[in-house]
């Protein structure tokens, strides 16, 4: 065990003991979906008012779309959400580098034959330059795919981690 572990075990006993919630249905009540960041310093169901099993989140490096289209498809067709909130962030580690230095990086840590396994993969690891842009090429693209019914409400947003404000973008 680590230190971690034994505090999720402590925490989720606390947790547990006072959890009334088993009873919500599966598909989410409010039927909307939010993609952000993975970024610990964000936390979506207190930044924007979302209730255990009203929406789903998902979150990945980057708020990224094509890297949570999996999910979004399974949670609109499988589990009824119409209507996606694309959340990314001011101060993200995505705009911080490139591709080739992901690549560089993971064959200094892990060495050659992990880079040739995510060239294998074509791994893109989709960082970006620029955030608003991001946030606009992103809803773009779910608007573009023919995975996404065309009467889905997408927005996009930027979550500003200095405030805690959100701002529309798109």
């Amino acid at each position: 065990m680590t230190a971690i572990t034994d505090n999720l075990e402590t925490k989720n006993r606390d947790y547990a003991a006072t959890f009334d919630k088993g009873h919500l249905a599966l598909p989410p009540a409010k039927k909307y979906l939010v993609l952000t960041c993975m970024d610990a310093r964000i936390d979506p169901a207190a930044a924007i008012g979302i209730d255990l099993g009203d929406a789903h989140i998902i979150r990945n490096a980057g708020a990224s779309a094509k890297d949570a289209l999996r999910s979004i498809v399974i949670s609109q067709q499988l589990l009824g959400t119409r209507e996606i909130l694309l959340i990314k962030h001011t101060d993200c580690g995505m705009l911080t580098f490139e591709n080739k230095d992901a690549y560089a990086l993971v064959e200094k840590s892990l060495g050659t034959q992990a880079v040739e396994d995510l060239k294998s993969k074509n791994l893109d690891f989709l960082p970006f330059p620029l955030l608003e842009p991001a946030v606009q090429d992103d809803v773009e693209f779910l608007k573009g795919s023919p995975l996404i019914p065309e009467d889905v409400p997408i927005s996009g947003w930027v979550y500003e981690v200095e405030t805690g404000r959100v701002k529309k973008i798109v």
